[in-house]
């Protein structure tokens, strides 16, 4: 897939961590701490402890002082890793930011973030991210082991049970420890401690993990005489644009009556898919603003011609529309160019850089909220529907009510 930016790719999602298996650990990298200061080498650690001119006014002491007294002390000196060290010190460095979705990955991790965005992975087959200070499913996907095990959307993750029934707390934890946490191969079992609302006690999810191919795009035919084409849009992955021009070309030629674009349980994904999508259904204007640090903004304008920029169009979200998704059900509000049909959307308004740096490790940066064409920023607080319709367990009521709507 090709970027604007060379080794930089601007996200609008969710950490939308598909929970996969991963073995290894973590990596030397040459420039993690680069000028003289620490060098890392597959086979060992040089550590120079002057520092460049342009951070010489930083007291490193405690640092070192710390560093020290563990190799000095720690009673079992087998256990420490210099290597280990080293980025375990970069992470926390990035972590004390205090942004759950600004984040060091070792390069085991980055290739795993890339491989949930392709949609090819082994897991449980939920997207989690944060809620506030709770870790939550953001939702369980179609026909996944977590769906199977009972796994809803909005479920707050409270604990995580290991295969010999040990249970970790994910009080602090952030999104990445709690995938490799519940993440491991195939065949093998997790357990989820999860509350939910209406919930008397906690549930506990035992969940086989298995191999799961998730398709971007799932386009069907629906209502009376197949006449309305219900769009359903997982995720905005790396093969998204591929998928989706093949059901958009399709639906060219059909004509239907009406469009039905799902967006439910949609985690998010590349910004630029999520502003090439909606330019498919909008002729002109802006799609999404982008406001860094300082307060400059800049709008990402639709992208080619619009192909289906007139046929009737309804949006469905949900608690489980996040970022990108909720980019796309924004800009197409806004425009006026969709009725907005389902439950109020997640609410996350921010946009990472995903940077690589030495060793194939990654380094995802919160650079911009994103607002809508009005302006609207969502984070934390959603987007409305314009006609709410609650979900029944064995009914649709939801595709129910955009069919209806476009009759």
């Amino acid at each position: 897939m090709t970027f604007t930016l060379p080794q930089i790719r601007r996200f609008a999602f969710f950490i939308s961590v598909l929970i996969i298996a991963f073995s290894g650990g973590w990596y030397a990298h040459d420039q993690a701490l680069q000028s003289g200061r620490i060098q890392l080498s597959s086979n060992e650690v040089k550590i120079d402890r002057s520092l460049p001119l342009d951070k010489s006014k930083i007291d490193f002491s405690l640092f070192w002082q710390v560093w020290d007294k563990l190799e000095a002390d720690y009673y079992d000196k087998s256990k420490l890793d210099q290597k280990e060290m080293v980025l375990g010190a970069i992470k926390g460095m990035v972590a004390s930011a205090g942004d759950p979705y600004t984040v060091f990955l070792p390069p085991s991790e980055q290739k795993r973030t890339q491989e949930d965005l392709d949609g090819q992975f082994e897991g449980v087959g939920i997207e989690i991210g944060y809620r506030g200070t709770q870790l939550t499913v953001i939702s369980p996907l179609e026909g996944s082991p977590a769906q199977k095990a009972g796994v809803q959307a909005g479920d707050y993750i409270i604990g995580i049970k290991d295969d010999k029934g040990k249970i970790t707390s994910t009080f602090g934890m952030s999104v990445i420890d709690a995938v490799s946490s519940i993440r491991g191969p195939s065949g093998s079992k997790v357990t989820l401690l999860l509350t939910r609302a209406g919930a008397d006690k906690a549930i506990e999810a035992s969940i086989t993990r298995t191999k799961i191919d998730v398709p971007s795009v799932v386009l069907k035919y629906v209502g009376d005489n197949s006449e309305v084409a219900h769009l359903q849009l997982k995720r905005f992955g790396g093969n998204t644009k591929d998928e989706w021009n093949q059901a958009i070309a399709r639906i060219v030629v059909k004509k239907p009556k009406g469009i039905i674009l799902d967006l439910r349980n949609n985690p998010g994904g590349y910004l630029t898919e999520a502003v090439s999508v909606a330019s498919d259904f909008i002729s002109s204007g802006v799609v999404v603003k982008q406001e860094d640090g300082v307060g400059v903004i800049k709008e990402s304008m639709v992208t080619g011609r619009a192909r289906i920029p007139q046929t009737p169009l309804v949006v469905l979200i949900n608690g489980g529309s996040a970022s990108a998704s909720e980019i796309v059900a924004g800009a197409l509000k806004d425009q006026n160019r969709a009725k907005l049909v389902g439950e109020k959307s997640f609410g996350k308004g921010t946009i990472q850089e995903a940077r690589s740096v030495a060793g194939n490790a990654g380094l995802h940066i919160t650079t911009a909220k994103w607002l809508t064409p009005n302006g609207n920023w969502v984070h934390e607080k959603g987007i409305d529907p314009d006609i709410e319709v609650k979900p029944e367990a064995d009914k649709d009521l939801q595709l129910a009510k955009a069919v209806e709507l476009l009759k």
